[in-house]
């Protein structure tokens, strides 16, 4: 095994007990004695698991659990309430908080042990998996970053499609798979030509029949990763229009999914706000007037368009969307 673990108990014995143990296994082992130092601890040292006391001052285990899980920066570390509390009541509000396991006090060396090995397994694949969304997010921003023009277009997306997609009352993992989507949306611009994804006029029909290859290949990219499952019909989908006029399949209204109409409306106003070389860049008003006309048309979910006219736009709104 390896890993590195955080114990926190306010009693000194307990630490040393679980410390003494874990380092022979070959772990490296950090302490804390509180819940408040625990958190300074884990914000310091990223540990791979948190082997957590419940009943200590400051902040108790549940608190801690609590804040550990609800941060999505790190909700996947797991975390194993240790306590002599067995009451049931106390069982499900560890589940509650969302703890990963729970151990009796006096603590069975065979059941920790059993306990360790698993959890740092999973951990070991979560990170794997994060370092695959990371590549994927690093050559969409590679991408994007070619054209000086569209700097910052997925931070933004991200975060408007996350405040949309709440906005609409979509569920948690949808909008995870909205803020994901806003990254990548437009991955699959790796396999079309800079004298085509560069180019300052307008596209020659072969030329944007390439160019509408992008959300198909963006989606082969990225549908390896499990994690992406609900992230792939936005990135397919996302150039589709509800008269049936747009690709790559020509759908048409609701057979376009929900999340790829949230998006499709954060995406038509980022590029008519933002600068291109073949045009300026409209005010808000200017551009929820463009847009409105364009929902008449039938090209845009008039429900998810009202709702956006309706939410905050600019740096700020962007942050809250992205930290949501």
């Amino acid at each position: 095994m390896a890993g590195k673990i955080l114990v926190v108990d306010d009693d000194a014995a307990n630490r040393e007990l679980l410390e003494e143990f874990l380092v022979a296994e070959g772990l490296e082992v950090v302490t804390a004695p509180d819940g408040r130092s625990s958190l300074e601890a884990f914000a310091r040292l990223a540990p791979d698991l948190v082997l957590l006391d419940v009943n200590m001052p400051f902040v108790d285990g549940f608190e801690v659990c609590r804040r550990l899980k609800s941060n999505p920066d790190t909700r996947l570390t797991p975390v194993v309430l240790v306590t002599a509390l067995s009451a049931t009541d106390d069982r499900v509000r560890g589940i509650k908080v969302g703890a990963d396991g729970f151990l009796s006090k006096p603590v069975d060396h065979s059941e920790l042990l059993a306990h360790v090995r698993s959890l740092l397994s999973l951990k070991a694949y979560t990170d794997e998996l994060e370092r695959a969304e990371s590549v994927l997010f690093a050559l969409a921003r590679s991408i994007e970053g070619k054209d000086p023009y569209t700097e910052g277009h997925c931070e933004r997306l991200s975060g408007y499609s996350a405040r949309l997609g709440e906005r609409v009352g979509l569920a948690e993992d949808q909008i995870i798979a909205l803020r994901r989507a806003g990254t990548v949306h437009d991955i699959g611009k790796v396999a079309v030509p800079d004298a085509i994804l560069l180019k300052p006029s307008r596209l020659t029909p072969e030329e944007f029949r390439i160019m509408q290859e992008h959300p198909v290949v963006g989606e082969r990219i990225c549908a390896p990763l499990k994690s992406f499952r609900l992230a792939l019909p936005i990135i397919r989908h996302h150039h589709e229009k509800l008269n049936g006029s747009g690709y790559p399949d020509g759908l048409k209204g609701d057979d376009i999914p929900i999340t790829a109409r949230v998006l499709q409306i954060v995406d038509v106003y980022d590029a008519l706000t933002t600068q291109r070389p073949y045009k300026r860049a409209f005010s808000r008003a200017e551009a929820l007037e463009m847009m409105d006309e364009e929902v008449k048309k039938g090209w845009w979910d008039p429900g998810v368009f009202q709702e956006f006219r309706q939410m905050p736009t600019g740096a700020g709104a962007v942050a809250a969307g992205a930290q949501s």
